[in-house]
């Protein structure tokens, strides 16, 4: 029963990857192509520790916990580069002179908006 409920979240897992791939394959542009797989990377690499920990757990006596660890490091770390990715990637298109948004200057106009450039 247990090798079932494995199996079942490996493949869900790869269902999730799979489908980040074709996002990344069929959006436009860099900022949209940069959400799906950071979406679905972070919950298949839950699926997978999940699948980790149920597996090693019922081979061996006592919770096997050790995996988690991995996800945790994962989670910490995948938004902080998408992040950083997309800092990036924006600062390289306002060099080159793409319409973009501007930045954000933190001053507040008299209505109490961000004023804009």
């Amino acid at each position: 029963m247990t090798d079932l409920l494995v199996a079942l979240l490996l493949l869900a897992s790869g269902c999730l990857v799979l489908t980040a791939a074709l996002g990344l394959w069929r959006l436009p542009d860099f900022f949209l192509r940069m959400h799906a797989p950071a979406l679905a990377s972070t919950l298949g690499a839950w699926l997978v520790a999940l699948a980790s920990v149920l597996h090693f757990s019922a081979s061996a006596p006592g919770l096997s916990l050790h995996v988690w660890v991995i996800v945790v490091v994962l989670s910490i770390t995948a938004p902080v580069a998408t992040m950083v990715l997309a800092r990036a990637a924006l600062f390289r298109r306002r060099q080159a002179g793409d319409q973009l948004p501007p930045a954000l200057t933190g001053k507040r106009g008299d209505d109490g908006a961000a004023s804009r450039r």
